[in-house]
């Protein structure tokens, strides 16, 4: 049997071979999907671009725009990447996808620094790089943070890996504390990966050190804190702590959960319960409940279940991996319980489990070898190809049948992207270049159109009319429109706000066109500006 030492295995083990091989899979993968369009361009996304835009034109955001729990980090990459080559939806990819490269990277560096042989470091990668759908979406398209989110993260359990070894110096634990005051910015999420990090951290120290040392190594992680997070404590002197932590805790989201938080922790609880392994396990698409690859589906469930149960026993790992264990652990609870007691348990789609991606992959290899070190057969590495096969079977499932790998769980804010620029050419066209549309049309045409159109985002796309002033994400556009003497008017497959913009045009005696391009339709030539509080819609007034 191999013995294990204290230091990492060397190169000639065939490590960084297969990170190679590994990283070599996963860009192939992306890159097909991308070249076949399989993503529609978001709303969260064209707010990434704009963001990337202004901050090359020097203004330089503290958060994504409209929300305070979410820094800039993604819009300066895309930034630079716009500096290279040109603004592009494309180019906003590719950021993405490099960063899930280094998170491929990172995964299989934490296995090996978790002292696992390097097929476990290589099947974990692989798991990785051929993913479940909910994680190909979110690493191939931007909402802001969530690429940084996963690389920061497993640089923090990294970090905290090495420091656990030994009696690291103070300025170890100061580093600490500005990577993770630095991800806290960069995406709140990252606390999922600090606070059971932290903890690991305090417990090793106290076995090691005196008070004292204790206390010195926790003021220069608090140090660090504030570095890191410097652009956020500047922010939050400028607007109030109290409203900084209601960004983090959810904000944002208030209001979709039940009232009363007994009743809203019970959701919340549902909700993890029922759409986290589902999403996990890439049964279902993350914006959907319909059950993707049947009938094998059920066979891939018990698969996963019964890799990550073998996989997190104690007698899987390495001696000197428990820590790393322990770690994992802990991101997964300290996940579901911020899940379930905050307001972001309210949101099914799967976007907020995709931490655990990560952990479950690590663990799930562990269950292979451990399967084939007790059955002395190697048929348990077939049975993770037959996962592998299910999440690559699955991703094309999705990409080929409409509404193809989306962000969008809501039905009626989907619709047919592929009219986008003849809808731009015909407003440019018509010089329509200001008006109103729903927050999924607005953004993506000021992305789109180079800020020539500015469409605000002030009409309903729930059928019952709902409207939150967050979707108007950024002012400077409010007074482009509301100086503006030409408005014209944006639905995208909303028939019954079609009807009550004819409705409500017709009884204020203003004459107009109407215009069908693709989903979308275009309410143009008025003959007076009418705004959205004129008709009883939008911040002003509500039907």
């Amino acid at each position: 049997m191999r013995s294990r030492s204290a230091k990492p295995p060397p190169s000639r083990d065939g490590f960084w071979p297969a990170v190679a091989g590994v990283l070599s899979l996963a860009l192939l993968l992306k890159l097909a999907l991308i070249a076949l369009d399989a993503l529609p361009f978001n709303a969260d996304e064209a707010v990434v671009g704009l963001m990337a835009r202004h901050i090359q034109g020097g203004s330089w955001p503290t958060f994504f725009y409209g929300q305070a729990y979410m820094g800039s980090l993604d819009a300066a990459l895309v930034a630079a990447g716009f500096a290279l080559v040109g603004p592009s939806v494309l180019v906003i990819r590719l950021i993405q996808t490099l960063l899930f490269l280094a998170t491929i990277l990172t995964t299989m560096l934490l296995a090996r620094e978790m002292r696992f042989p390097t097929l476990v470091c290589s099947l974990a990668g692989l798991l990785m790089a051929i993913p479940p759908v909910h994680v190909t979406l979110y690493t191939t398209i931007s909402l802001g943070g969530y690429g940084e989110a996963l690389v920061l993260g497993n640089l923090i359990l990294l970090a905290t890996l090495r420091m656990q070894r030994s009696e690291s110096s103070p300025w170890s634990y100061l580093g600490w504390g500005a990577l993770t005051g630095f991800a806290l910015w960069a995406f709140g999420l990252t606390l999922v990966y600090s606070i059971p990090s932290g903890l690991v951290l305090l417990v090793s120290a106290l076995r090691r050190l005196k008070a004292r040392a204790v206390a010195g190594r926790a003021a220069a992680v608090a140090l660090g804190l504030l570095l890191g997070a410097m652009p956020m404590v500047v922010w939050s002197a400028r607007n109030g702590v109290a409203l900084l932590v209601q960004e983090l805790l959810g904000r944002a989201v208030a209001g979709a959960s039940p009232a009363g938080l007994a009743a809203a922790m019970a959701s919340h609880a549902v909700n993890l319960a029922l759409f986290g392994p589902t999403v996990l396990f890439g049964l279902r698409p993350p914006w959907g409940v319909t059950p993707l690859g049947m009938p094998f589906a059920p066979v891939v469930a018990l698969l996963w279940l019964a890799a990550v149960l073998i996989g997190v026993r104690k007698q899987s790992w390495p001696p000197e991996g428990l820590p790393g264990r322990a770690l994992l652990i802990g991101v997964g609870a300290t996940l579901a319980a911020g899940f379930v007691l905050t307001p972001f348990g309210a949101d099914p789609s799967g976007r907020y489990f995709l931490p655990l991606a990560v952990p479950l992959a690590i663990v799930a290899a562990a269950g292979v070898q451990a399967a084939m070190t007790r059955t002395q057969k190697r048929w348990p590495l077939a049975l993770a190809g037959l996962l592998l096969a299910f999440n690559l079977g699955t991703t094309w499932q999705a990409a080929a049948a409409a509404p193809r790998l989306t962000t969008q769980f809501d039905s009626s804010t989907i619709y047919d992207h592929t009219y986008a620029d003849r809808l731009v050419n015909f407003l440019l066209d018509h010089d329509e270049t200001t008006g109103y549309s729903t927050y999924w049309v607005a953004y993506p045409l000021a992305f789109l159109s180079g800020e020539r159109l500015v469409y605000l985002p002030q009409l309903p796309y729930h059928s019952d009319f709902r409207y939150t002033g967050r979707d108007d994400r950024y002012a400077p556009y409010d007074s482009i429109v509301d100086a503006a003497a030409q408005v014209a008017y944006i639905t995208a497959r909303q028939p019954w706000l079609d009807s009550y913009l004819r409705e409500g045009l017709r009884s204020l005696g203003v004459g107009y066109e109407e215009t069908a391009i693709g989903d979308f339709r275009v309410f143009h030539s008025l003959t007076e500006a009418v705004r959205p509080g004129d008709l009883g819609l939008g911040p002003e007034a509500a039907p």
